[in-house]
């Protein structure tokens, strides 16, 4: 057997170093544009295409897919293998799994090479009440400084970034263009409650097999800040869904049905027992989790990572980030720096909402027998879901609430990917072509299941691309750009040739 010298790369190790993406960068422009036929005549159909991206968008708005609520199965499902099929996917099939069924679908350009696209179809949950334009219209309206944008529930989250990407698809199929590359699109139905079941669609031995054959995975995205800056996160923290459940009847004390209030005096509340368990789990000054062991396996800052952080913000306003965030304090008074750097390093328990008897108008003098707590922990490398539900569930039975039931909904472990790698060296490539400064960030502090594309057996890179804005996820009034006041920020038309560029770069 012959062996090269440890210091030599193959050639797919080439392709998936940062070499390639600087070996491209550096070739003449009329070599770049033999080695991408037709690009033009693709970026020329954009525009035409404007009025029925948008068409495409709001008519996908009007029907949300919401886990939680079970709304829209199979309708949802069966719109997305459509709009996969529409776009030029074959093969398209509905994969089914114990929960919501994921979609998958191939097209093979005969390139030398595959990547992988991750879709969600689902949407969060929504109060029409609290929106200012009604959240399935998806309307156009008017944003002082922004410009034009479809108002409605899952518009940048993620219906807009994916109905953008599926648009460059069909540039191509419009121009009569060949693909650049193959992909291999995997989309699920249940990202918004924690992903519990899209291991089975990625670990099926067909999807798997295809997927092994990407140089990596990504996720299109709206990227860009309102300032037009945008921000390549190189990881993203875990999740762990779940509910605290406080019942008379499991305690063993208190109500095994509501009853008068008056009654406090002699009977025990189940709903106080739930918050002295809340109480537990972080130290007095209300935010720093107390779990035992909690943060045994949580993975410090490198310093590369810390210097990432600093020079982001040295080029963010905090200003306009908390503005944005309706805050004007961060947590213990630190400063913009150590914000940011807490947001990066810090694993966190937090309550989503907190539900026990009559919470109607007025008042209702019960003592209920049931509370329940939302709560979801986020993860940090090398962090797993497993494990910190584990450590939970040990720390109440010691602190003598083994009698709250503890119901995970979903979750799944952090991700991290290298920058050196191609995906992200060219996604660094692509945006500063299309005149964007990326900043690299070491991971999101939001979650997605990236990890079963990061983690064995496929062990590729994943993250997010896409040019383009919009806000507001899981928020009333959530909105996707589709034309821009500001020239430094895309709109659709933008949004939608940054994925076309995007799939040259890649080839």
């Amino acid at each position: 057997m012959t062996h090269r010298p440890a210091t030599s790369l193959s050639r797919r190790d080439f392709l998936n170093s940062s070499a390639a993406a600087a070996a491209l960068a550096s070739l003449p422009g009329a070599v770049l544009a033999a080695a991408q036929p037709g690009k033009a005549a693709v970026l020329a159909e954009i525009p035409r295409m404007h009025a029925a991206n948008i068409r495409r968008l709001q008519e996908w708005i009007a029907l949300p897919s919401i886990a939680a609520e079970n709304r829209n199965y199979p309708q949802g499902p069966e719109y997305m293998a459509q709009l996969a099929r529409d776009a030029g996917f074959t093969d398209v099939k509905l994969m089914p799994t114990s929960g919501k069924p994921g979609v998958f679908g191939r097209s093979d350009a005969g390139a030398r090479t595959t990547v992988g696209i991750y879709f969600m179809y689902d949407v969060k949950q929504f109060v029409p009440e609290e929106w200012s334009s009604p959240p399935l219209e998806g309307r156009l309206v008017q944003k002082e400084g922004l410009g034009t944008v479809c108002m409605g529930r899952g518009a940048v989250n993620q219906k807009g970034p994916e109905n953008s990407f599926l648009s460059a698809l069909m540039a191509f199929r419009a121009a009569g263009a060949p693909l650049p590359v193959n992909l291999v699109l995997v989309c699920e139905g249940e990202e918004e409650i924690g992903s519990p079941h899209f291991g089975e669609v990625v670990r099926s031995p067909e999807v798997l097999a295809e997927l092994k054959r990407c140089v990596g995975v990504f996720m299109p995205e709206a990227g860009q800040d309102r300032d037009g800056g945008v921000t390549v996160s190189l990881g993203a923290k875990g999740v762990v869904e779940l509910e605290l459940v406080s019942t008379g009847e499991k305690w063993g004390r208190g109500p095994s049905h509501d009853v008068h209030s008056s009654l406090e005096a002699a009977v025990d509340s189940p709903t106080w027992h739930l918050v002295q368990a809340l109480n537990t789990l972080l130290q007095p000054d209300g935010h720093t989790p107390a779990v035992e062991g909690f943060f045994e396996l949580a993975r410090p800052l490198t310093d590369e990572q810390k210097q990432m952080i600093a020079e982001h913000v040295a080029k963010t306003s905090e200003a306009n980030t908390k503005k944005a965030l309706g805050v004007e304090h961060w947590v213990r008074d630190t400063d913009w720096l150590q914000s940011q750097l807490l947001l990066e390093s810090q694993p966190t328990i937090n309550i989503e909402g907190l539900v026990a008897g009559y919470t109607g108008p007025g008042g209702k003098t019960v003592l209920p027998h049931r509370a329940v707590a939302k709560i979801d922990m986020r993860l940090v490398p090398d962090m797993t879901a497993a494990d910190t539900l584990a450590k939970l569930k040990a720390h109440l039975a010691k602190h003598g609430f083994g009698d709250i039931e503890v119901n995970m909904s979903g979750g799944y472990d952090p991700n991290q990917t290298d920058k050196n790698s191609r995906l992200i060296q060219t996604q660094l490539a692509t945006y500063r072509k299309l005149g964007a400064d990326p900043q690299l960030w070491p991971r999101s502090a939001g979650s997605w299941p990236g990890y079963l594309f990061t983690n064995p057996p496929l062990s590729l890179p994943a993250g997010h691309f896409g040019m383009g804005h919009g806000t507001g996820a899981h928020a009333p009034d959530e909105y996707y750009l589709i034309e821009s006041a500001n020239p430094r920020v895309q709109g659709l038309d933008g949004a939608v040739a940054s994925f076309v560029e995007y799939l040259y770069a890649l080839s």
